[in-house]
């Protein structure tokens, strides 16, 4: 159910990516292709089946259809089966499910146009703090949902800070972003955020170092560090756990003894 979920969504995060940073409904009119505006029929809709059996071309004027759009249907279906096994059926997860998709369909823009739209980023923080709300409703969890809240708002007073003082280092929409990352992960602790941005960081210095090694881009290139703050967040959300215990336990004094008592033995 999770996965067929996750198509559906997936599908419809390809109408938010096209449409969202044109400034266009993604309501009306109905999906088209775009270079012979023929309607996509429902049999041309299934989601990474239909891209399959088409060739990978629209039916009418055999244009070729973008290898994002099987993409994100995949990706998205993968992660929401991740998410579900990590959470199971708990009232945090359809909250960490929006957030997920969108993040994904936040860094597919970005990733396009260098762009984080506004109308993107408000929605997906809207209906993440109310599942989160009825979330806290649902188990007590008030003071959590306090933390969550801290969490957003300082994670916003950071990165608009880093704005503020370097605007060549962030655009305003990762600012906007970071609120959204820290009440997302805000739910789960703070050190997930911490982990987001370490995680995200070192991705984008990783590939920044292989473009530039590889002569395809510069020091001064531009890269869209949304995708990567993304693609932190949604690693904290389904293997910080682990790693955070880990660490946790690495920085015990007591279980650095006991680890060292176990090997003397």
């Amino acid at each position: 159910m999770i996965g067929l979920l996750g198509l559906a969504v997936g599908s419809f995060l390809n109408v938010v990516v096209s449409r969202v940073p044109a400034g266009r409904s993604v309501l009306r009119p109905r999906s088209a292709c775009p270079r012979c505006a023929t309607p996509i029929a429902a049999r041309d809709n299934i989601p990474v089946v239909s891209w399959l059996l088409l060739g990978r071309r629209c039916r009418s004027c055999r244009v070729p259809i973008p290898a994002r759009y099987p993409l994100i249907e995949a990706l998205t279906a993968i992660l929401f089966l991740a998410e579900a096994l990590r959470f199971g059926w708990s009232e945090v997860l359809p909250a960490e499910l929006v957030f997920t998709a969108g993040l994904l369909a936040l860094a597919a823009c970005d990733a396009e146009h260098f762009l984080l739209p506004r109308r993107l980023i408000y929605p997906t923080l809207g209906l993440t703090a109310a599942c989160l709300l009825a979330a806290a409703a649902a188990t007590g969890q008030w003071q959590r949902l306090g933390v969550t809240a801290a969490c957003g708002l300082g994670w916003f007073a950071v990165f608009f800070a880093l704005h503020w003082v370097r605007p060549a280092w962030l655009g305003f929409g990762d600012v906007r972003l970071a609120g959204l990352l820290g009440t997302g992960l805000g739910w789960l602790g703070p050190s997930y955020l911490v982990l987001a941005l370490l995680a995200g960081s070192a991705a984008g210095l990783v590939v920044a170092i292989a473009l530039i090694a590889s002569g395809r881009a510069t020091r001064h290139t531009r890269l869209p560090f949304g995708v990567f703050l993304a693609a932190g967040a949604i690693a904290a959300v389904l293997v910080g756990a682990p790693v955070i215990h880990w660490y946790e336990g690495l920085s015990d004094p007591y279980a650095i003894g006991a680890a060292l008592t176990t090997v003397r033995r």
